[in-house]
């Protein structure tokens, strides 16, 4: 439908405001249409939104590109913040077991080495 160059957001775009203009002019007129031409004045609205969209450096456009840019930049940045989360969960979980097994793991070691101590003097 489109060059493989033209930003994809644009032609989904595009194709997004011709629906929502469609239903909304010929909605109730859908389910009744007998022939095959039946929407045929809905070619100019087709036709004016589509020079709107061909140029992808006007103004317009360049709006709906960095909009998705913000959008993607948006989710990134909420990604990064969910795995810094993750990340201080986990250490803080970490430094909950140290503190809590680090002074059981001292006194074996001290018993352990007091046992081989004296094993290596007797």
């Amino acid at each position: 439908m489109c060059d493989r160059s033209y930003p994809k957001k644009l032609a989904f775009q595009y194709l997004e405001d011709l629906k929502n203009e469609f239903e909304r002019v010929n909605g109730a007129q859908i389910q009744t249409a007998a022939r095959p031409y039946a929407f045929i004045k809905f070619d100019t609205f087709i036709q004016r939104t589509k020079k709107l969209y061909q140029d992808t450096r006007t103004q317009r456009n360049i709006a709906k590109l960095n909009d998705e840019v913000f959008e993607v930049h948006q989710i990134m940045t909420r990604n990064v913040q969910e795995v810094l989360g993750v990340a201080e969960k986990l250490d803080r979980k970490n430094l909950a077991l140290i503190r809590k097994w680090a002074p059981v793991a001292i006194v074996l070691g001290v018993v352990f080495l007091l046992f081989w101590v004296k094993t290596k003097l007797w």
